[in-house]
C-alpha cells in the first residue's frame, strides 16, 4: 500500500503536516465548515461598518495552509461587493502559528484556481504567524472573523495521557485537567477577539461537537491511532519514553463550556448570537459506500490522520532522532493505520457546532 512522499513532514506541535499535506487530506474538516456557510451568509448581512474609505478586514483565524479558507472567505467577499460596491479594499488575514506552512498558503492564495483573488484585484491578502490566543491584529479593526477547526486545539497540553493521546479516552483525572485548560484557552480566545472586533461585526466559529453521550464520533479514528502507536513501541520502532510524551492537546468543548463566558465583563459586549449542532458522515466513509474500496478508505483515513495529527506526535520525538527517522516512523504509522482502517471499514459520523458572535 503507498503513501504520500515523507519529505515534508511538519514536526511541531500544534503544526499540520506540510508541504500541502493537510490541504490535500482535510476534506473532512472542509464537509464540516461547509455546513456553517448558511450562518456565515447570515452572518455577514448584520454585519455594521464604519467609513467608506477605511478598508473591510476579514480574520481567517486558523488558516493552517489555506485551501479550506478559500470559500468562506470567498462568500464574505462577495456579501461585502454586494454591500459596499466593487473598489472598497478589502484585507483578509491569514493567521496561524508560526510553525504553519506558510509557503504552502501564498502557493494556495497566488495558483489555486479557486482563489478568492482571481478576478478582485481589490482584495489584499496577508498573513500572521502568531497563535490567535494572542492578539494577533489592532484594536477594533475587524470586520468578519472567521475560525473552523483550529479551536480545538488547545494553547497547551496540560498532563500527559497515560495509555492513549486523547484526553476523551483517558480517566476522569486527565479530562479534568484538560477541560480547565479548555476554559481558560476559550476564554482567552473570546477576549482577544472581543478587542479585535470592530462594533457591529461578527465572528463565526466552527468546531468539533460532542453529543449528551460524550462521544464525538472520532473515537474510532484515535484508538486505531493509538493502537498502531502501541504496535510500534512493541516492534521497537518508538520508544517508550517517546510513546508517553505522545499527547493531542486537542479537547472538543461541550455547549454549555462553549456558552459559558458569555456575559462576563471581560469580553466587552461579544455575544452569543446563534448556536448550532450538526452530524455528518466523512467524505471517505460516502465515498466507500458508492466503490467498495476498503484499501482506498483505509488509506484517506490514514492521511487525513497524518496530515492532521501526526507531526504533533512526532514532536515527541527524542532530540537524536533525525529527520530520515521521522520519515520511516511515518511511513510505518501510515501504513499500518490503513491497514487497521481498511480491515475493518466503519464510518466516522461526527459532530460539528457552529457559534456566531456578534460585537454590540
Amino acid at each position: 500500500m503507498s503513501t504520500m512522499p515523507t519529505d515534508h513532514l511538519t514536526v511541531g506541535a500544534g503544526a499540520m503536516e506540510g508541504g500541502g499535506a493537510y490541504n490535500a487530506h482535510a476534506r473532512l474538516q472542509a464537509s464540516g465548515a461547509a455546513l456553517a456557510f448558511p450562518l456565515l451568509v447570515e452572518a455577514l448581512d448584520k454585519v455594521s461598518t464604519g467609513p467608506e474609505e477605511r478598508p473591510l478586514v476579514i480574520a481567517d483565524y486558523g488558516s493552517s495552509q489555506g485551501k479550506n479558507s478559500l470559500v468562506p472567505v470567498e462568500i464574505a467577499v462577495s456579501a461585502f461587493r454586494k454591500r459596499f460596491g466593487p473598489t472598497r479594499p478589502i484585507m483578509v488575514f491569514h493567521i496561524d502559528r508560526s510553525e504553519n506552512d506558510f509557503n504552502s498558503l501564498f502557493d494556495v492564495l497566488q495558483r489555486d484556481e479557486h482563489r478568492y483573488t482571481a478576478s478582485d484585484p481589490h482584495v489584499f491578502p496577508a498573513a500572521i504567524g502568531r497563535s490567535f490566543y494572542d492578539a494577533v491584529l489592532p484594536p477594533e479593526s475587524v470586520d468578519l472573523g472567521w475560525c473552523s477547526y483550529a479551536a480545538i486545539w488547545l494553547s497547551r497540553a496540560p498532563a500527559r495521557i497515560p495509555g492513549h493521546i486523547v484526553a476523551i479516552r483517558s480517566d476522569n483525572g486527565v479530562r479534568f485537567a484538560f477541560a480547565l485548560q479548555a476554559g481558560a484557552d476559550w476564554q482567552q480566545f473570546l477576549e482577544r477577539r472581543a478587542a479585535e472586533l470592530r462594533p457591529g461585526a461578527r465572528l463565526v466559529v466552527v468546531l468539533p461537537g460532542i453529543d449528551e453521550d460524550g462521544q464525538t464520533g472520532y473515537e474510532a479514528l484515535f484508538d486505531n491511532g493509538n493502537a498502531v502507536l502501541v504496535s510500534l513501541e512493541e516492534d521497537g520502532i518508538l520508544r517508550r519514553e517517546e510513546r508517553a510524551r505522545m499527547v493531542l492537546a486537542a479537547y472538543p468543548r461541550r455547549r454549555a463550556e462553549l456558552e459559558a463566558p458569555f456575559g462576563s465583563a471581560s469580553l466587552s459586549g461579544l455575544s452569543l448570537e446563534h448556536y448550532e449542532m450538526s452530524a455528518f458522515d466523512d467524505p471517505a466513509w460516502l465515498q466507500y459506500q458508492q466503490d467498495g474500496d476498503a484499501q482506498a478508505l483505509g488509506l484517506k483515513r490514514a492521511l487525513l490522520f497524518r496530515a492532521t495529527f501526526l507531526p504533533t506526535l512526532l514532536a515527541a520525538a527524542s532530540p537524536d532522532r533525525t529527520a530520515a527517522d521521522c520519515a520511516c516512523f511515518a511511513a510505518a504509522f501510515t501504513d499500518r493505520l490503513a491497514l487497521r482502517f481498511a480491515s475493518d471499514p466503519s464510518p466516522l459520523r461526527s459532530y460539528v457546532q457552529t457559534l456566531v458572535i456578534a460585537k454590540a
